[in-house]
């Protein structure tokens, strides 16, 4: 359950922002799309290692 906490001058679409951004963290919606389809071991693994040098190569331009 989602507790968000509001100060009392907070108007309704700043809670709904709280509300949509404390959910898209918790990764619900990733999960699900993850699991509408299985993807084998070493594909993920691949995904995984490409998405690392990516991030390498961005904080380490050569």
């Amino acid at each position: 359950m989602l507790l968000i906490n509001l100060k009392e001058n907070d108007t309704i679409d700043k809670a709904l922002k709280k509300y949509k951004k404390k959910f898209e963290k918790t990764g619900v919606v990733k999960e699900l799309r993850d699991r509408q389809q299985f993807t084998k071991p070493s594909v993920k693994r691949r995904k995984q290692l490409i998405k690392a040098r990516y991030k390498q190569f961005l904080n380490n331009p050569k």
